[in-house]
């Protein structure tokens, strides 16, 4: 069955780095676009980044522009966000999102708290 499994939150202090790992099982993982959303308490969840299946074209949400970069590895069937200089604002449940056509497929989330 389709899988998405995220990694690599935890409690980190400002201006500190984390990488999250999504792994991916179940479903063609390079034909389908990528995504990282996050959801702060009390609030909607939002997008943070998105890479596409044909050509890794990336897009940020303005927030995260020049802090997080999202990647991919096809062969490992895994999404990947780095995050440098993060911020209390950047606190939250991560989750991973796999897009293609009428099919959209979510992760449990990863929680990410940054303070110090």
């Amino acid at each position: 069955q389709v899988q998405l499994v995220e990694s690599g939150g935890g409690l980190v202090q400002p201006g500190g780095s984390l990488r999250l790992s999504c792994a991916a099982s179940g479903f063609t993982f390079s034909s389908y676009a990528m995504s990282w959303y996050r959801q702060a308490p009390g609030k909607e969840r939002e997008l943070v980044a998105t890479i596409t299946s044909a050509d890794g074209s990336t897009s940020y949400a303005d927030s995260v522009k020049g802090r997080f970069t999202i990647s991919r590895d096809n062969a490992k069937n895994t999404v990947y966000l780095q995050m440098n200089n993060l911020k209390p604002e950047d606190t939250g449940v991560y989750y991973c999102n796999a897009v293609r056509g009428g099919f959209d497929y979510w992760g449990q989330g990863t929680q990410v708290t940054v303070s110090s």
